[in-house]
């Protein structure tokens, strides 16, 4: 599994988070919202320090990360993070 990050959706995250310092984000699993992998389930984001990343990347000031707990919601998916100019937040697309 790979994570990738553009900078431009880096930086959204940067500005929306007030991040000035490296920083640590998780994007984790949880129940419920819509556009996720697996139904039922959608993706989220916390600050949080890394315990056992599988897919990892560092964009600016910030070091984003997957846990193995959630390996599952990914199904064998690399994570695409990227910035959507129409709706201006991050767009994610699963790739096999």
């Amino acid at each position: 599994m790979n994570l990738n990050v553009t900078e431009e959706a880096a930086k959204w995250y940067e500005e929306e988070l007030d991040i000035d310092d490296t920083t640590d984000l998780r994007f984790y699993v949880r129940y419920g919202g819509s556009g996720g992998l697996q139904p039922g389930f959608s993706l989220a984001i916390k600050l949080e320090k890394p315990a056992e990343p599988i897919a990892e990347t560092t964009i600016g000031n910030i070091h984003f990360f997957i846990e193995a707990d959630d390996e599952w919601y990914f199904d064998q998916h690399s994570l695409e993070v990227s910035y959507d100019t129409k709706w201006e937040e991050p767009s994610f697309e699963y790739k096999k």
